[in-house]
């Protein structure tokens, strides 16, 4: 007989649910968040329960993490993103020791131990730079698929330079490359470099150990993962699907409260 239990993981540009049965993946849903967080929450769950061919009644635990997890009103517990990523990382990959997440509107680098347990975390939320948001900015600038940015950018023949470390002088740098016909994937090449420059300064505050893994919606640029690598001198992994650790990891929270463990 099936025990669900399921994670929601509502960020800043999208929710996330995950549901579990004894232990495994049984599905999952991405989708973008609205300005309601919690009609977002009902959202994704119930896409999640439609693609499963089950019902709410089914699950029998639900914790919330993520910006808006205050957000879920059927959940029995919220959970900090941090801790969430730390679970879902060691059930994903479990030689995982160093955590870069980088989201729609922070990114954060967490250390962990072999049970997953937070060491020490870094967290950039004060600005734009650094995180998905940036790319998205630029995209509508260079007028592309933010999907696209990466596979554009391992095309570049040389790499332009973005010196400012602010999103709207960033923006007018790249206005100004495109008025003087400088190469779109040359423009992207320079802002992957960017970015990549600012996450690894970031790390470079908590003590990194590998295996290093590389989470959130910009893991999936595969040249920011090769240019993270290439300043951090080392490889870094990165899940099937990134997007879905945080929400593994709640609903891993979720099957412990159901257990009696937490």
């Amino acid at each position: 007989m099936s025990v669900y239990v399921a994670g929601i993981d509502v960020g800043a540009a999208t929710a996330k649910c995950v549901i579990m049965d004894d232990g495994e993946i049984v599905g999952y849903e991405i989708i973008p968040v609205s300005y309601d967080l919690s009609e977002s929450a009902k959202r994704v769950f119930n896409a999640t329960l439609k693609k499963l061919g089950i019902s709410a009644d089914e699950i029998k635990s639900v914790v919330s993490t993520g910006y808006g997890r205050y957000n879920v009103p059927f959940a029995k517990k919220q959970v900090t993103e941090i801790s969430c990523h730390g679970r879902g990382a060691i059930f994903l990959i479990p030689s995982t020791r160093t955590i870069i997440d980088i989201g729609g509107q922070d990114t954060k680098v967490i250390a962990i131990n072999e049970r997953g347990r937070v060491l020490d975390f870094v967290m950039n939320d004060k600005c734009a730079a650094g995180t998905g948001r940036f790319l998205e900015v630029m995209a509508r600038v260079l007028d592309v698929k933010v999907e696209e940015m990466g596979e554009i950018a391992l095309r570049a023949k040389k790499k332009v330079k973005i010196s400012s470390t602010c999103t709207v002088f960033a923006e007018s740098e790249v206005i100004n490359h495109l008025v003087h016909k400088v190469p779109r994937e040359d423009i992207i090449a320079g802002l992957v470099d960017a970015i990549s420059s600012r996450v690894a300064a970031l790390a470079q505050r908590v003590t990194i150990r590998p295996d290093v893994i590389l989470t959130g919606g910009v893991a999936k640029n595969e040249a920011v993962r090769r240019s993270l690598s290439e300043k951090l001198g080392l490889e870094i992994l990165r899940p099937k699907e990134p997007q879905i650790v945080g929400a593994i990891g709640a609903a891993l929270f979720a099957r412990d409260i159901l257990q009696g463990k937490r």
